[in-house]
């Protein structure tokens, strides 16, 4: 959520850096608006208040004095005024109201060095690590090669779930399971992210002190007694701190979580149907930080190359870009997104990416910090990136080790979470 104060001002710059985000008209002049009734409504509850409280003090003197009509006078001016201040108070909450609707439906302002686009065009390749494998045949798509398919039931799923879930089974399921415990050993003893679990069940406030909602209820699941599904711990972990004041001494605050996750993909309808590519219920290592706006853009890198390292100790090659002001997401000030090669599509897949989010969620959430020796406490910087999404690194590993045969070599990376064993046989074992 964006900070009235700095909208009141400098409203050409709050436009000029909103315009970045294609499709977005100025809004200045609409939240100042809002704000002004707001703001003129609380000053003239105020006034009235004054006014009923003088003569709230006045009407004893004047009945004691038998000062009978100006006893009533003074009555009638109380209840008057006391009318007055709760209509004004209510009239201020509807605008108090109109104005935070507004400002939570505003994404996020991008950093200066965000390159500008129109979409995913835009966005602009840092760098690149690995070489995508020559194969002698035409490579596969993960759910086409012979060892993966007795392990990996789409016909199953559907018939429990429908579209967009996989059963998954055998080799396969415990090789997506041996991803999962990688990445969390590797972001624990490596990289110093303290492993956390958290629900998959969460209240109205977390998501929208992540961000989820209002927009995009859409895209997410919702009880019939109000919770909502995760569609990342990003919501959990952040939320950890909602409310709080900590100490600067605690930050950074570094956390990564292995969860379920559940979309329903409602804006990508008719996308990647094959295979298990986007599905409506999928596991992610999700990294989260909580830092001072100091170390925020430190903290970014960082995370960064905490997930890049995860495709390189997996031997996958990938690709590092920045997205443009039309591709980022809602709530991100700069994304970094990493790209999997995948041999079956012949091309870049993402399969993380990594925000830094500035103050905007931490708004949303009232989460704060005391700088040491600062009067007044300030917002926390977030920030949050996947470190890696399982089923897609499942993907970019099965699809990258396939051999002509219809078998596939495992990373060396996962050995001792499959018990050694190094190799998918075309008939679906591992060995």
């Amino acid at each position: 959520m964006h900070d009235i104060r700095a909208i009141r001002d400098n409203p050409a710059a709050f436009d000029a850096r909103l315009a970045r985000r294609p499709g977005l008209a100025p809004m200045s002049a609409e939240i100042l608006a809002i704000d002004e009734r707001r703001r003129a409504r609380i000053l003239a509850a105020e006034t009235a208040q004054a006014a009923q409280n003088a003569a709230s003090k006045e009407v004893g003197a004047a009945r004691a004095r038998g000062e009978q009509a100006e006893f009533e006078r003074l009555r009638a001016l109380v209840a008057e005024k006391k009318a007055e201040v709760a209509r004004l108070t209510d009239e201020a909450a509807v605008e108090d109201g109109r104005l935070r609707d507004l400002l939570l439906s505003i994404p996020n302002l991008p950093l200066d060095d965000v390159p500008d686009g129109e979409d995913e065009e835009g966005n602009v390749e840092i760098r690149r690590w690995g070489e995508p494998s020559a194969f002698g045949f035409r490579p596969l798509e993960h759910y086409e090669i012979a060892g993966v398919k007795p392990g990996m039931d789409f016909a199953t799923a559907a018939k429990l779930s429908g579209a967009r879930f996989v059963v998954l089974r055998g080799a396969v399921a415990r090789i997506h399971r041996a991803l999962a415990q990688f990445m969390l050993d590797l972001h624990t003893a490596e990289h110093g992210l303290t492993e956390t679990w958290t629900p998959v069940l969460v209240k109205d406030e977390a998501m929208l002190g992540t961000n989820q909602l209002p927009k995009f209820a859409e895209d997410s699941y919702q009880t019939t007694n109000g919770w909502w599904l995760i569609p990342t711990s990003e919501v959990t972990l952040t939320n950890t701190v909602a409310g709080d004041i900590l100490d600067e001494g605690q930050l950074p605050i570094r956390m990564t979580a292995h969860t379920q996750c559940f979309r329903s993909e409602a804006g990508s309808a008719g996308k990647d149907t094959a295979g298990m590519l986007r599905q409506h219920q999928f596991e992610k290592v999700e990294m989260v930080s909580i830092t001072t706006p100091e170390a925020a853009l430190a903290e970014h890198e960082r995370m960064t190359r905490c997930a890049e390292a995860v495709l390189e100790r997996l031997g996958l090659p990938y690709r590092t870009i920045v997205l443009c002001t039309g591709d980022m997401g809602f709530g991100a000030r700069k994304t970094h997104d990493l790209e999997v090669w995948l041999p079956g599509q012949n091309r870049y897949r993402e399969i993380s990416s990594v925000s830094v989010c500035g103050d905007f969620q931490a708004r949303r959430m009232n989460a704060r910090y005391r700088p040491a020796g600062a009067a007044r406490p300030e917002f926390v910087h977030t920030l949050n990136g996947s470190g890696l999404a399982v089923g897609r690194a499942l993907i970019a590993v099965l699809e990258n080790g396939q051999t002509a045969d219809g078998g596939v070599v495992l990373p060396q990376a996962l050995s001792p979470w499959l018990g050694g064993k190094t190799r998918l046989t075309p008939d679906g074992h591992l060995v």
